[in-house]
């Protein structure tokens, strides 16, 4: 039976997340996807490498790295059913082979020791309940040297999606899933001691940016925001948060698209 320790987060990516991840998939990765170049590079998988997607949610980036893989193979990890379910139905449809999905909760998963060359993420990281517990059980699955590579939010002030958060009113009370949520790793400096303590070496975190496509319009873009986890259990389903979302949007219409200016940090370390 696959032990799980973060409960919380397996029970939001079985349920209602993990849910309206899966079913829009295309939606997050034309959000996502415009950081996809610089996780890779900076993971710099070869073609033998054996390759772990942590919090590899609908598997885009485990279907890259299994590409650049060709002779290796590439494993994806999650909690969510959901979207196990939807990227391996994804790397069937486009034929990549040499791919595995798991589910598991990377904290505690017993992944072979040293049984990786490179661990990479993009923002599937940040949940944890005990980061340094979880780190250190990435780092047991990498081989001496082996390479870890991931992405995480940068303050929200820092990038073009805190405008738009700016725009909802405040709340009365501490956000559900404040702790341990997207925003656990924005702290460069945490995130040091964290690896550190997890016996990573040769930290380094460096800020990237990317467009961040979110809908055609104003009107779709709002619409998709106010289901997004953090929107969708802090403020409701209601039409008010809805056409403030889509107000909020409309200065980032351009070109057929809502497009936002993305932030994150992109943080490297070795075994």
């Amino acid at each position: 039976m696959t032990e799980i320790v973060n409960t919380h987060q397996a029970e939001a990516w079985n349920g209602y997340e993990g849910e309206h991840w899966a079913d829009n998939h295309d939606r997050y990765d034309a959000m996502n996807g415009g950081f996809n170049d610089a996780l890779l590079e900076a993971a710099a998988i070869g073609p033998r490498d054996r390759v772990l997607d942590i919090g590899c949610g609908n598997g885009q980036i485990t279907r890259l790295a299994a590409r650049r893989a060709s002779l290796g193979a590439a494993t994806g990890v999650d909690l969510s059913r959901p979207m196990l379910a939807r990227a391996r139905s994804l790397a069937a449809e486009e034929g990549v082979a040499n791919v595995a999905f798991e589910r598991g909760d990377a904290q505690v998963h017993p992944f072979p020791e040293g049984g990786f060359d490179v661990a990479v993420s993009r923002f599937g990281i940040m949940f944890f309940t005990d980061p340094v517990a979880a780190f250190g059980n990435v780092r047991r699955a990498l081989r001496d040297g082996g390479r870890l590579a991931f992405l995480c939010m940068t303050p929200l002030a820092e990038s073009e999606m805190g405008a738009i958060m700016a725009a909802l009113p405040p709340l009365d009370r501490a956000p559900v899933g404040h702790d341990g949520g997207p925003l656990s790793l924005a702290d460069t400096g945490r995130v040091r001691e964290i690896l550190g303590a997890a016996g990573f070496h040769g930290v380094s975190s460096r800020r990237v940016e990317a467009e961040q496509i979110w809908g055609r319009d104003a009107r779709e873009a709002g619409e998709f925001f106010a289901g997004w986890g953090p929107i969708h259990y802090n403020y409701g389903a209601g039409d008010e948060v809805r056409d403030t979302l889509v107000e909020a949007m409309r200065p980032f219409e351009r070109d057929g698209a809502v497009r936002l200016r993305g932030t994150a940090w992109l943080v490297t370390a070795r075994r």
